[in-house]
């Protein structure tokens, strides 16, 4: 699977009416750029942005394993060059010169920054590496879009940056645009930076350039070592006889979780007012872990207290207790809402998993995994 292109493969056109792509003219056709695309995000918004018709680059990290899998079922190779309207290139948060190089070279018309070590827990380890790519890295891309726009005079590009509610920490909530931030760990700390940056980029420089606070958004594309996904990749395993043990830490934490899906349609949303903006994104119900796994395993008939073990060392040096979000502002502005509720997200989740499990256990019975990895 060719993953990279050179410059030779992208157009340079002028404006956001018609782009030159292989020396064909494309009218009307808007490019957009997103960093984070083989991510769970950066799926959903790649599939809803090809359905509106425009033509989408993703930045990559090279990686000696592909970490593609979320997009493989929409990548075209890119010498097709007629039907490949999604393409990948070869860049990386913590590396400026590369996102100057392929702004100047594909001349997008919006940028989707959601690349980022996005696990909280995960943050407490590598805390260094956590703020340098979601903060510096954020800075580094407004740069990048400031001296493109400066040196090119592309005015009318737009630039969202993916915040997250775990800025409000310990706030109480509801948390809504005007709820003070009390991060509660190194992620947190970094996503507060990156939305005080793209403020400042907005205020300082007249760029359109947005913050989406976006509450936990999940689906069967979440990483399998989120809380959510793990507990329904465990569903699944447990019911066809392949674990018998899930570890977690907090089942009293309570989120506002929504469906990634619909999440992706308010980030474009915002990117097509009139006026740069944040605004919050939430589904306003709030549901604890215990709560999940009640419904998750109560879907296939089991009792999660027969499965479930406390694991200190899933519990964070610093807890966030509550998040629940009041999208109201999003809702009267953008006319955004959730479409999928809290149990038809967990029954979808567990859907996806329990075949998954299926399709592993036809491997453990071949005698090509080995089902005691897990307890």
């Amino acid at each position: 699977m060719a993953t990279e292109n050179d410059s030779s493969n992208v157009g340079s056109g002028s404006g956001s009416g018609s782009h030159t792509v292989n020396g064909s003219a494309t009218p009307d056709c808007k490019i957009a750029l997103i960093t984070g695309i083989t991510g769970q995000d950066g799926s959903y918004l790649t599939e809803f942005l090809l359905n509106k018709g425009y033509e989408v680059h993703g930045l990559i990290r090279r990686s000696s394993n592909f970490n593609t899998q979320r997009i493989n079922h929409i990548y075209i190779d890119p010498h097709n060059a007629h039907k490949a309207r999604m393409k990948l290139h070869y860049a990386d948060l913590s590396d400026a010169s590369s996102l100057r190089r392929w702004l100047d070279t594909i001349r997008p018309d919006e940028v989707y920054n959601l690349a980022a070590q996005s696990h909280v827990a995960v943050s407490f380890e590598i805390p260094d590496y956590t703020a340098d790519v979601v903060a510096t890295g954020a800075l580094r891309l407004l740069e990048a879009v400031r001296s493109h726009i400066t040196a090119t005079g592309r005015t009318h590009i737009k630039y969202y940056q993916a915040g997250s509610s775990e800025m409000f920490g310990s706030t109480p909530p509801p948390q809504s645009e005007n709820t003070p931030f009390h991060p509660r760990s190194p992620y947190a700390a970094s996503k507060c930076a990156a939305h005080w940056y793209t403020v400042n980029y907005r205020e300082a420089y007249g760029i359109f350039a947005c913050n989406g606070i976006l509450f936990n958004h999940e689906s069967p594309r979440r990483g399998e070592n989120f809380v959510t996904r793990k507990i329904t990749r465990a569903v699944g395993r447990i019911k066809i006889g392949l674990q018998n043990k899930l570890f977690l830490g907090n089942l009293q934490a309570s989120r506002d979780w929504g469906f990634a899906g619909d999440y992706v349609e308010a980030m474009w949303m915002m990117l097509q007012q009139e006026k740069a903006d944040d605004y919050v994104v939430a589904t306003e119900e709030s549901h604890t872990v215990e709560e999940f796994l009640e419904v998750a395993f109560g879907y296939v008939g089991l009792k999660w207290k027969d499965h479930v073990v406390i694991d200190k060392r899933y519990f964070r040096p610093a807890e966030v207790d509550n998040l629940k979000g009041d999208s109201s502002k999003a809702r009267k502005v953008l006319g955004w809402k959730p479409r999928v509720g809290f149990e038809q997200l967990v029954k979808m989740m567990v859907d996806e998993d329990m075949e998954l499990a299926k399709r592993e256990k036809v491997l453990v019975d071949a005698g090509y995994m080995d089902a005691q990895q897990q307890p």
